[in-house]
């Protein structure tokens, strides 16, 4: 069985570790597009709340 030869020093753990982080934040950024009847960014694929509309039909009565 592989056995480390000496402990992981906390820099070089820390190190590895680094390397997803910045990765993981990056990928973790919502993508936002604009509705095509207000014109308000908003998230994919979900009902605007602006103007209450999916996929040009209205869908829920927005104020």
């Amino acid at each position: 069985m592989a056995v480390p030869k000496s402990r992981t020093s906390k820099w070089r753990r820390n190190r590895r570790r680094a390397q997803n982080f910045f990765n993981k934040f990056k990928r973790s950024l919502p993508s936002l597009v604009t509705c095509p009847e207000c014109g308000e960014k908003i998230l994919p694929h979900r009902v605007c709340p602006y103007c209450g509309t999916y996929r040009k039909r209205a869908v829920i009565d927005a104020e």
